[in-house]
C-alpha cells in the first residue's frame, strides 16, 4: 500500500477520491473495483462504471467525479472520443474532472492521443493496485502520471513537428477509424476486426470506406501501405 492510502486507512481516510471505472470488460471493472475501491483503506470511492462511450459520458456528467479511470478502446469511438465529449467538464473551473488512462496498450499512437486529448497520464494494466490508487491521488491533485518508458512517447511526440500526432492525415479520422486501419494493416479480415472491436461487420466496412475516402486512398493495400510508412502497425 502506498503512503498515501496507509495514512488514509490509519486515519479514517483523510484524503478521498471519486471515481469512475470506463472499460468494456466488466470483468475487468470488476477486478479493480475489488482491488481499489475498498475506501476505508484506500481512499478511493468508485461512483460509477461504463462500458462504452456513451454510458461513460452519461454517467460521468451525472457523478462528476474527481477522477475517470479510461480505457484507450471502447466501443463507440475510444476513449479520445470520450474525452471529447466531456472537454467541458475537464476545463470547468471549480472540481474539474481529471482522467487516468488505463489501458493494456502500450502503442505510442495510443498514449499520445488520450494525452493530447486532455487525460493527465496513462498506465497499463500490467500496474499493481498499489501503484494505482498512488496514480489516481496524484492525478486528483493535478499532476501527470505515466508508466515507466510511455512519458517518452509523449516527450517525443511534442518536441518534433513530424511527429506521428501532427500529422494531418491522421487527425482526419476518429479513434474508431484508427482502430480499424491498424487492424486491417496487420491483416485482419473483416469478421476478426468485428468480433474484436464489437461492431458488425457492416460497421467494419462503414469505417474502412470512410477512412480510404478520408485518405484519398483506393483500397486496403494501398491502406496498409500508408499505415506501414507512419509506423502505426
Amino acid at each position: 500500500m502506498t503512503e498515501a492510502a496507509e495514512a488514509g486507512a490509519g486515519e479514517g481516510v483523510e484524503r478521498r477520491v471519486r471515481v469512475v471505472l470506463v472499460d468494456d470488460h466488466r470483468m475487468f471493472r470488476t477486478g479493480v473495483q475489488a482491488e481499489i475501491g475498498r475506501t476505508e483503506t484506500t481512499g478511493v470511492e468508485v461512483v460509477g462504471e461504463a462500458a462504452d462511450v456513451d454510458q461513460a459520458v452519461t454517467v460521468i456528467t451525472a457523478t462528476r467525479p474527481e477522477v475517470v479511470l479510461l480505457d484507450v478502446h471502447l466501443p463507440g469511438g475510444g476513449g479520445v472520443e470520450v474525452l471529447r465529449r466531456c472537454a467541458s467538464l475537464m476545463a470547468a473551473a471549480e472540481d474539474p474532472v481529471r482522467f487516468l488512462a488505463l489501458s493494456v496498450s502500450d502503442a505510442a499512437e495510443d498514449v499520445i492521443g488520450v494525452i493530447r486529448g486532455g487525460a493527465r497520464g496513462y498506465v497499463t494494466k500490467t500496474i499493481t493496485g498499489t501503484d494505482l490508487v498512488d496514480s489516481i491521488f496524484r492525478v486528483q491533485e493535478g499532476d501527470a502520471v505515466f508508466s515507466p518508458r510511455l512519458a517518452g512517447f509523449v516527450l517525443d511526440a511534442f518536441a518534433s513537428t513530424d511527429a506521428p500526432p501532427v500529422d494531418e492525415d491522421l487527425d482526419r479520422l476518429t479513434q474508431r477509424e484508427r482502430e480499424v486501419l491498424r487492424l486491417i494493416a496487420r491483416g485482419y479480415a473483416y469478421k476478426e476486426i468485428a468480433k474484436q472491436l464489437f461492431i458488425s461487420v457492416k460497421t467494419v466496412e462503414s469505417h474502412v470506406s470512410a477512412v480510404l475516402r478520408k485518405l484519398q486512398l483506393s483500397n486496403r493495400h494501398e491502406l496498409t501501405r500508408w499505415a506501414t510508412a507512419r509506423r502505426l502497425v
